[in-house]
């Protein structure tokens, strides 16, 4: 049965917690993004360019990354992800210990799924565009920052706002698996609550419409871009 009393702020329900925890859940969103739009660009750059290894490192990392389910690559990060960093500052000369915290965590982790989508939607936008606009800037004397800025990325931006906008909705609903590491989001503090309160159901259907709401939110705020960046073209 739904207690909506549970649901209330202050000391006599969880509301403040469960804010809490959607805004959590946004930031892990965001910063994974980010960092993922960031990767896929490099993946991007080392798929497209004239070099065997570097395409095939980006591939058996894409290959890897979507091959495997999720929660095994979350798991990896939060266990080895320790070990990596240390080994790494032992490199520089420090033999101390470092423990990267659970949003630290949470982020790289699903960064790294994260980009292996974007990766694919960016490489997809970028091979969409006419290559002879291209050798027009290039005959016109604009050099490739100029031709990358001014002609590449506005349309890049434009071909791939719609599966970037998909990307989104996926990193936003993954941020549920990085319950695992520690990290209070929506789906923890809805277990905890639920396991105070002896009601999953209330908890349960109140994270499922909180996951709801930003999803639509984010959806809509992606057509307003998608027809932002498309003025012009129609």
């Amino acid at each position: 049965m739904f207690k909506f009393d549970k649901l209330v702020f202050g000391d006599l329900g969880w509301g403040d917690e469960l804010l809490f925890a959607t805004l959590m859940t946004l930031i892990v969103s965001i910063l994974s993004m980010g960092l993922g739009l960031f990767l896929a660009i490099i993946t991007v750059w080392a798929k497209i360019i004239q070099s065997r290894i570097t395409r095939f490192i980006a591939n058996f990392y894409t290959t890897v990354i979507r091959g495997v389910p999720e929660l095994l690559v979350i798991y990896l990060i939060f266990f080895g992800g320790n070990a990596v960093v240390m080994s790494i500052a032992k490199i520089f000369g420090y033999n101390g210990y470092i423990e990267l915290n659970a949003l630290t965590i949470a982020t790289i982790a699903i960064a790294f799924i994260s980009a292996t989508y974007s990766s694919e939607v960016l490489r997809a936008a970028y091979l969409s565009i006419n290559k002879g606009q291209v050798e027009a800037a290039k005959a016109l004397g604009l050099n490739r920052f100029s031709i990358f800025i001014r002609i590449l990325a506005p349309q890049i931006i434009r071909y791939a706002l719609p599966g970037i906008g998909n990307v989104w909705q996926i990193t936003l609903k993954d941020t549920s698996l990085i319950s695992v590491t520690g990290l209070v989001e929506i789906m923890r503090q809805s277990r905890i609550a639920s396991n105070v309160e002896h009601s999953p159901l209330t908890f349960l259907i109140t994270a499922a419409l909180l996951y709801l709401f930003l999803t639509t939110f984010s959806g809509k705020f992606f057509k307003i871009l998608e027809i932002k960046f498309s003025q012009g073209y129609n």
